[in-house]
């Protein structure tokens, strides 16, 4: 009996993430109402919410799935061996992230988790993309006097700051990927950066 149950449960979800990604494809993430996915989904609001905490939790997973399957196709690349070719691999990623500003503030708000049973999808994206790029720059022509994991991070901060400056009104009229070639070039390679100054 347990066990139909929780195929049952597991089936409601799926036609929940099932609907929620139609909704999505065709408005957007930000335009999406929990009463169109339960509508779609034929089942009741309760039901939505013995699944989903609220919208930001259903997105968790959405936008968390999105970035994984990016974060798939980033795998699959051999190591970028100039930064020109890593911020061409990076922007198909980033590009989603900047998609929409509600997105964004999404990633921003579940990309840490205060106790560890919070830890959601997106969160672990984090880890991954670290993980990611780790292993690029784990044999690559880029500076030397540094772990690759403080590398990676540091990859990581500098795209999502190039994403939030696109946000902003005072620093939008450069692109992410000029903005994000810019903090590579002198983040990776920084005696190249020193002498082009």
């Amino acid at each position: 009996m347990a066990r139909a149950i929780q195929q049952r449960t597991l089936k409601t979800r799926a036609k929940l993430l099932d609907a929620a990604t139609a909704v999505v494809s065709e408005s957007g993430y930000e335009a999406l109402r929990v009463e169109e996915v339960v509508l779609r989904a034929g089942v009741a609001k309760g039901t939505f919410f013995a699944h989903f905490k609220d919208k930001d939790a259903l997105m968790d997973q959405l936008i968390g799935a999105e970035i994984d399957r990016h974060l798939d196709q980033i795998e699959s690349l051999s190591a970028p061996k100039s930064i020109s070719e890593m911020v061409d691999a990076l922007m198909p990623l980033a590009d989603f992230m900047s998609c929409e500003r509600y997105v964004f503030d999404v990633i921003i708000r579940y990309s840490g988790a205060a106790a560890n049973e919070e830890i959601g999808p997106i969160a672990m994206t984090f880890g991954r993309h670290a993980e990611v790029v780790t292993k690029w720059l784990s044999n690559t022509p880029f500076r030397q006097d540094i772990s690759p994991e403080l590398q990676a991070e540091g990859v990581q901060a500098f795209a999502i700051q190039a994403i939030s400056l696109m946000f902003c009104s005072l620093h939008n009229a450069v692109t992410v990927r000029d903005r994000l070639e810019t903090y590579l070039d002198a983040w990776l390679l920084p005696s190249a950066a020193g002498k082009a100054t």
